[in-house]
């Protein structure tokens, strides 16, 4: 199975749980969405099973897994950076 970069899967929980967490009927759309999204990336059905591996895998990765190359070519943690994709293109992990 092809596993989500753990940058991206970083990406995807921590705006699945902000989303979630802000309740509105707006977010609720979206909360669906990143959820449907947390399944198929970590090959579950359930979210809250998707998030549970994702944290493992999240927990796994490398300090340096979990962190993405901006155009400059310097290294910014998944905390600080906007929602756009700047990485590199998927990776397997084994």
């Amino acid at each position: 199975m092809l596993m989500p970069h753990p940058a991206v899967l970083r990406t995807l929980v921590d705006e699945y749980e902000a989303t979630k967490a802000s309740g509105s009927a707006e977010d609720d759309t979206r909360a669906q969405d990143l959820a449907y999204t947390l399944c198929v990336s970590t090959g579950t059905r359930e979210v809250d099973r998707a998030l549970e591996v994702a944290r493992g895998w999240l927990a796994a990765a490398t300090a340096d897994d979990t962190t993405t190359r901006t155009a400059d070519g310097s290294h910014v943690s998944t905390a600080d950076r906007p929602y756009v994709s700047n990485d590199d293109g998927p990776r397997v992990y084994a």
